[in-house]
């Protein structure tokens, strides 16, 4: 039987006809009915923090700690109600291991996105309380983690990567990075760019500015916003074009082409490591990283490390002033960290993800390259998923059941380079670099 496919997430494209078997139709149903019961779930919006609390804040002189609690979050009200919301996905999830059975490979995929989008809900009612910040931690982690067992943790990382970045002089900028941009001639710039990478959306793509946006850009299904208040350099219209277009909005459009599995469509919590490790991991082999990226991205780490050992917002507040951020920066990068929770309490930790999430995804594609299965690192591409499912979406991607990922960065789809740096680089990594400095001590005299 032939039908007509439509998308679950009410995407403008044309989809061809598409004939399904007995299971992918229920896969599809199935799969359905979790991207529109997250339809209007948008974590980020119900935990930030209002004008208000700035206003007070910065009236006080930067002194007395924002009151942020559960009453102020109940105020908030959301577009949903979180205990209906967790029914729903526990409902979701019963009738996926009814349907599906428990083992199968989309089947274990939904059920474990249907019990993170139910531990986000808790996550949201906790807001503003003690219990906030331990679920936030069961979904994107904490600083005390480490990579393996007896390996350094994402703490150790953040003080090595500090010290580093402390012997970088950044004052040696070129031209590259002259904020010389207005958010508009940016946006024209990257949507020019965008539309010729994304070849068979080009007249699908946007790239628009926003004055609601506490970040610098932020991507959507189709649609990439920058912040209005913003200036941009060379080096950060194309650092965003690779990050926020090439995958973000990359794997958001290979998710919803996706005619069984269109779950891949949306990510439940735990892509985000992956999606925003896949995000570093491109900046950095396309050469489009810098220093000061990379340190706001490790002096979050470091703010967040602080928190989980008890510091409050006053203390992470004046930690980014002493880092090189103006109040409104230092400001908003705290607010950050403590979203969610209260000014006194634990962190918020998504952000531990684009450091994580590298770690994860550079230790992954060096080992597959060296066992020779580079063809499956295409598939991390696919949609919005997470290194832990990359097996069985291979599995299902051989069974017919998800399609090949349609936008690929060009190293990616010819890895030629990448194999050759991947030969020395396992080597490489063996040696002892205290040693290797001993020896090369006089080569690195100033």
């Amino acid at each position: 039987m032939t039908s007509k496919v439509k998308d679950p997430a009410r995407h403008t494209h044309s989809v061809k006809e598409y004939k399904f078997t007995k299971t992918e139709k229920i896969i599809r149903a199935l799969s359905d009915k979790v991207v529109k019961a997250q339809r209007p779930i948008r974590i980020l919006e119900a935990i930030q923090w209002g004008d208000d609390v700035k206003r007070a804040f910065f009236k006080s002189k930067f002194k007395k700690l924002p009151k942020v609690n559960a009453a102020y979050y109940k105020k908030r009200k959301l577009k949903y109600n979180l205990d209906k919301k967790i029914q729903e996905f526990e409902s979701i999830e019963t009738e996926i291991r009814t349907k599906l059975g428990q083992f199968n490979g989309a089947s274990i995929i939904m059920q474990r996105m249907c019990r993170e989008y139910a531990s986000a809900m808790k996550m949201l009612k906790a807001r503003g309380t003690r219990d906030f910040a331990k679920l936030s931690s069961q979904l994107y982690g904490s600083t005390k983690e480490a990579f393996y067992a007896g390996a350094p943790t994402l703490q150790d990382l953040a003080k090595q990567v500090g010290q580093v970045l402390e012997n970088v002089e950044l004052s040696n900028f070129n031209e590259r990075d002259e904020k010389r941009h207005s958010a508009t001639q940016a946006a024209s710039i990257m949507q020019t760019h965008l539309r010729s990478y994304f070849h068979d959306h080009r007249n699908l793509i946007n790239v628009q500015t926003s004055n609601t946006i506490i970040a610098d850009a932020a991507a959507g299904a189709e649609q990439i916003k920058l912040n209005s208040k913003v200036r941009f350099s060379d080096r950060t219209i194309r650092q965003l074009e690779v990050h926020e277009g090439w995958v973000h909005l990359g794997t958001t459009l290979n998710g919803l082409s996706q005619p069984v599995c269109t779950f891949l469509s949306k990510g439940a919590p735990s892509s985000t490591i992956t999606q925003e490790g896949l995000a570093i991991l491109v900046e950095i082999l396309t050469l489009s990283s810098y220093p000061t990226r990379i340190r706001r991205i490790n002096n979050r780490v470091r703010a967040i490390d602080m928190a989980e050992n008890g510091a409050d917002f006053i203390d992470i507040f004046n930690f980014f002033r002493e880092h090189r951020l103006d109040e409104e920066g230092a400001y908003n990068a705290a607010a950050r960290v403590f979203r969610g929770s209260t000014a006194s309490g634990k962190p918020f930790t998504k952000d531990l993800a684009y450091t994580k999430g590298f770690i994860a995804i550079y230790n992954y594609m060096r080992l597959a390259f060296a066992k020779g299965l580079y063809s499956h690192i295409p598939m991390l591409f696919v949609g919005k998923s997470t290194l832990e499912d990359l097996r069985i979406i291979i599995d299902l991607h051989e069974e017919g059941l998800v399609k090949s990922p349609k936008y690929v960065p060009p190293f990616f789809q010819d890895p030629a380079g990448l194999i050759s740096w991947a030969a020395y680089s396992i080597f490489i990594s063996q040696m002892d670099m205290d040693k290797i400095a001993d020896d090369y001590r006089n080569l690195l005299r100033e």
